[in-house]
C-alpha cells in the first residue's frame, strides 16, 4: 500500500514508468510550469488569478527515420508550454478537470504524442496544493466520421459481453435487433466456453490459452447470426464502425499488441478495457461477473 500511496503522489514520469508495457516509448515532460490564471468555481475566485502548477508527461512515437539534429522531426517542448497557452486564452473555466480533459486531447491530436499525463494543481487556496491528474491515450480518441452535411462527429459504440447463457439464447437475433436499433455500431464480446481450458501452469502461455478459447467462442457467436462478423486488428474494428456494421472481438492481437493492456485475464475486464480503448458509449453485461472498479466507461447490466 505504501507503494501504491507513494507512486500517487510522485511526478507523473513516475507514473507513465510504472505503467508501461514491456516495450516502454520515449517520454517528453513539462516540469513544474506555473502560470497565473482566472479559473475556479466559486464565486471567491472569480476575477482574481491565482497560481495553477502543470506536470505534463507526453510519450511519444519513435522517430521512424535518424533524427540528424533536427527539431520539426521530433514533438517539440514547446508544444507543451503552446497547449497550455492556447487553452487558457479560450476560454475562463470553472474546473481543473475540464483544463485537463482539453490539454490532453489537443496534445494527443499531434502525430508523435501517444499517451499524455496531465497533473494541474492550484497552489493558493491555502498551505497546501490542490489538484487533479488525468491519463489519456490515442487509442481512447473516439473514431471520427464524416456525415451527409459534410461534418465530422465522433462515433461511441455500444459494446456487449455475452456470457455463455446469452450466446446460446434462443432470441439472440431479437436481441442484436434491438442493440442494431440503437443506431449506433455494436462490438459484441464473449467469455471462456463451458468446457475447461489446458493448463500450461505457465502465466504467459496460459494467457494465449486462454485468449485463444475466447475466440473459439467468437467464431462460435458468428454462426449463431450472418451479421455477427468476427475481427481481431484495429483496422478491421475502425473499418466495420464507420460503416456501423457489427463486430465480435478476437481479442488476442489488440491485447498481446497493446503498450497500456489490460492487466486481468477475465474475459469481462478484456470487454471493459475495449470499450475504454474504443471510448464506447457504454458496456451492456449479461451474467454475473465482476467487474473491476473505476471504469471510464458506464457500465449497464442486462
Amino acid at each position: 500500500m505504501t507503494n501504491d500511496v507513494t507512486l500517487a503522489f510522485a511526478h507523473p514520469e513516475e507514473r507513465s514508468l510504472a505503467s508501461a508495457g514491456a516495450a516502454p516509448r520515449d517520454r517528453i515532460s513539462l516540469r513544474d510550469h506555473i502560470v497565473a490564471v482566472d479559473i475556479g468555481a466559486f464565486q471567491s475566485e472569480r476575477g482574481h488569478q491565482q497560481r495553477v502548477m502543470f506536470n505534463i508527461v507526453v510519450e511519444v512515437r519513435p522517430a521512424p527515420q535518424p533524427l540528424n539534429d533536427d527539431v520539426d522531426r521530433i514533438l517539440s517542448y514547446d508544444r507543451l508550454t503552446e497547449a497550455v497557452a492556447t487553452e487558457l486564452a479560450a476560454e475562463r473555466l470553472n474546473l481543473l478537470e475540464t483544463l485537463a480533459e482539453r490539454l490532453a486531447e489537443r496534445i494527443l491530436a499531434e502525430p508523435q504524442a501517444m499517451r499524455a499525463f496531465v497533473r494541474i494543481e492550484k497552489l493558493d487556496v491555502g498551505p497546501y496544493k490542490l489538484g487533479v491528474e488525468i491519463v489519456r491515450s490515442r487509442a481512447e480518441a473516439a473514431i471520427k466520421v464524416v456525415g451527409h452535411d459534410g461534418e465530422e462527429a465522433s462515433v461511441h459504440p455500444l459494446v456487449v459481453y455475452l456470457d455463455n447463457a446469452a450466446l446460446a439464447a434462443p432470441d439472440l437475433a431479437q436481441r442484436l435487433d434491438v442493440w442494431q436499433a440503437e443506431a449506433r455500431p455494436v462490438i459484441l464480446t464473449v467469455g471462456l466456453p463451458d468446457q475447461p481450458q489446458p493448463q500450461t501452469g505457465h502465466r504467459p502461455t496460459q494467457r494465449r490459452v486462454d485468449l485463444l478459447a475466447i475466440e473459439q467462442n467468437a467464431w462460435v457467436l458468428a454462426a449463431r447470426d450472418p451479421r455477427c462478423v468476427v475481427m481481431a486488428t484495429r483496422t478491421e474494428i475502425d473499418w466495420a464502425i464507420k460503416r456501423g456494421q457489427m463486430v465480435v472481438w478476437a481479442p488476442s492481437k489488440l491485447v498481446l499488441d497493446a503498450v497500456d493492456g489490460p492487466h486481468s485475464r477475465e474475459p469481462v475486464a478484456l470487454a471493459l478495457w475495449l470499450a475504454e480503448l474504443m471510448a464506447a458509449d457504454r458496456l451492456l453485461v449479461h451474467g454475473s461477473v465482476a467487474l473491476p472498479a473505476g471504469s471510464r466507461v458506464r457500465v449497464d447490466h442486462a
